[in-house]
């Protein structure tokens, strides 16, 4: 259903912390100009975190709107609250998105069998697909492959792909081994996403696309040969610099060197990266040809 680069969209705010519309709609059209495959509004890079509910999709509703069809949206949507989590999937779907990203519930640290029963729970009145969102380093909460597999055979038409943000790699044949081929399995991390995709993955939803759309997009479409790994070596010190500090802090700061016109603004407790930071951004563009 998906695949490619799907870059995981920041969010432009003022130096007041006030969404920037007219550079959201931009920086979406410059994505799909560049190749971008789909876009995901309002995710961990987009500062959902600190986004109101409102806010939050009526930020989607602007990334439709701009898209029109053009590629699919695939809105943040996720909460560790189930009930809040259905009415989310409903707003996005309000909003016009196609699907729904879905974190397993952050915090409250619930059991296997509290994740299963939380998108169980979500499966019945779900009005869009969803795809499964695994970032433990960020939820301190890690869907097991015996888990997802058991969520995704119990609804296969609600549960379509997965965002693996976990970094073991093994789990990519895991799942297609239970779930064959027809299971869309995305990278979560840029620096992985060439070993990903030579296990069995069709794509990434990305961070360092935000900065290098035409470059992740050439690289997502070269397979896994030779192309891919010299498009792979130019990107990864880029790649590695965007979390030389708390994301999106590095990718906001490279946004301003690619497109010098992108606020600068981030909500707290986020805040803008350090000098090591910002010089270790700056190499990695630069090793990437960008600036």
């Amino acid at each position: 259903m998906f695949s490619g680069s799907i870059p995981a969209l920041v969010t432009p705010f003022d130096a007041d912390g006030r969404f920037v519309e007219h550079a959201y709609r931009e920086l979406i059209e410059w994505q799909i100009s560049e190749g971008s495959s789909a876009l995901v509004p309002c995710g961990t890079t987009g500062e959902a975190a600190t986004l109101t509910k409102d806010e939050q999709f009526a930020i989607v509703k602007v990334c439709v709107d701009q898209v029109r069809g053009r590629v699919p949206v695939i809105a943040g949507a996720g909460s560790n609250d189930t009930r809040v989590a259905a009415a989310n999937i409903a707003a996005a779907r309000d909003a016009g998105a196609d699907a729904a990203l879905m974190v397993p519930p952050y915090y409250n640290r619930p059991s296997q069998e509290g994740i299963f029963q939380h998108f169980a729970a979500l499966a019945p009145t779900s009005p869009l697909p969803i795809v499964l969102y695994n970032v433990p380093a960020r939820t301190v909460t890690d869907i097991q492959p015996e888990t997802l597999i058991r969520i995704v055979s119990a609804f296969p038409k609600v549960f379509v792909g997965v965002k693996d943000a976990s970094g073991v790699l093994q789990r990519v044949s895991q799942h297609r081994a239970a779930l064959g081929d027809g299971f869309c399995q995305l990278s979560g991390n840029d620096d992985l996403a060439l070993a990903f995709n030579v296990m069995g993955g069709v794509g990434c939803i990305s961070v360092t696309a935000n900065v290098a759309p035409r470059l992740c997009a050439d690289f997502q479409a070269a397979g896994v040969g030779a192309e891919a790994l010299a498009l792979h070596d130019r990107l990864f010190a880029l790649h590695t610099s965007l979390f030389t500090d708390a994301s999106p802090g590095p990718v906001k700061y490279a946004m301003t060197k690619v497109r010098p016109n992108f606020p600068q603004g981030l909500r707290l407790p986020m805040t803008w990266p350090g000098e090591a930071s910002r010089a270790a951004v700056d190499a990695g563009l630069e090793r990437a040809g960008l600036i």
